[in-house]
């Protein structure tokens, strides 16, 4: 008998609301996630401290690991921790920097995963991807997606506004990324996932579209269920094709070429987004995101996250090479840095009008 429909890798627990973490003891008592609550809980020196205190009362069988940072080092130093002590589960607890670390040491060991995010600055937290600093600047790590995924609105508000900022940035840009995957289909070949792609659309277009802002319960919902689905998304493709284009190779060359002074991930690839969708001649949704970028109070220029123009075309040029063998709308053009020069005076005509 034919096979008529395929398994996704999804988490078993999605909860995004008011309130989430003070149900995280009874969703940790899932079966299907801790029937023992022997957990290892890694968290952050800033925030993280303070959620401890108000967690470990009801966590008594779990330990808890201080992240340093986000590298590759840290990521290995807590799988070392925590083998062979028999937990149940990896629980992040943090930002995306303890997510991605806690994603790859609980790859590293053999055990699921619980993310509980306590912002939404990009969509790694349900991604089948760790990204971590290492000796040659920023790698990208696949593990398995986490089991459980937790999303405590009350806790989101309290985080850095810019980091929700941020979160638009990285959700729109998916837009691009797919607009870049059917340019490499039309021209290579290059096989798309439907599934994979329509999903990572919706969830873009679902926050480009939504009339609310950084303080409302309702976009926040919408927002986080976006950043879920993207990695999703991912986790259905077998890769970042879906969230992943243009839009992010100028962000990587901006990491890569300036170490310690890029902005965050999802106000660089904001950017990238919207002057890719110029670069491919889409001026109305270029506008589009120009216009939902500046409502929400994000950067739509280099110079707004302290980038030269003379940086942002060098970091253009460079980008095609930050993802060998992805074919986007720079390696299509081909642009020499003269070109990208005229294309981004082009673009800032748009942004100043």
């Amino acid at each position: 008998m034919p096979v008529l429909t395929r398994l996704i890798p999804s988490p078993v627990v999605v909860d995004v609301s008011r309130g989430a973490m003070d149900d995280l003891a009874g969703l940790l008592a899932d079966q299907r996630i801790s029937a023992s609550g022997k957990l290892a809980i890694a968290i952050s020196g800033g925030s993280g401290v303070a959620l401890r205190a108000r967690l470990e009362p009801v966590l008594p069988h779990a330990d808890w690991y201080a992240v340093v940072d986000g590298t590759i080092d840290s990521a290995v130093k807590l799988a070392d921790d925590i083998k062979g002590r028999r937990y149940d589960a990896v629980v992040g607890l943090g930002g995306g920097k303890i997510i991605d670390v806690a994603k790859y040491a609980a790859a590293r060991v053999g055990l699921p995963m619980v993310a509980v995010a306590t912002n939404l600055s990009h969509d790694g937290i349900c991604s089948p991807v760790s990204i971590l600093d290492n000796d040659n600047g920023r790698g990208s790590y696949g593990v398995p997606t986490p089991i459980a995924m937790v999303i405590d609105l009350d806790v989101i508000k309290e985080a850095p506004v810019r980091f929700i900022r941020a979160g638009i940035g990285d959700a729109i840009s998916n837009i691009s990324a797919i607009a870049d995957w059917e340019l490499s289909h039309r021209i290579n070949g290059e096989p798309i996932d439907g599934l994979a792609a329509a999903m990572a659309r919706t969830a873009g277009e679902s926050v480009l579209r939504h009339p609310g802002g950084c303080g409302d319960d309702e976009f926040l919902t919408v927002l986080s269920e976006a950043l879920v689905l993207s990695g999703i998304a991912m986790s259905i493709s077998g890769d970042s094709r879906p969230s992943s284009g243009a839009c992010h190779e100028i962000s990587h060359a901006f990491d890569l070429l300036h170490p310690g002074r890029s902005a965050l991930h999802g106000e660089q690839v904001g950017i990238g987004a919207a002057f890719a969708m110029h670069l491919r001649g889409a001026a109305e949704q270029s506008g589009l995101f120009v216009e939902v970028l500046r409502r929400h109070g994000l950067p739509v220029g280099p110079e707004e996250i302290g980038f030269s123009i003379d940086e942002f075309v060098a970091a253009v040029e460079y980008a095609p090479q930050t993802r060998p063998g992805r074919f986007t709308i720079l390696e299509h053009l081909n642009l020499s840095a003269a070109e990208i020069r005229d294309a981004y005076a082009d673009y800032a005509k748009t942004i100043r009008s």
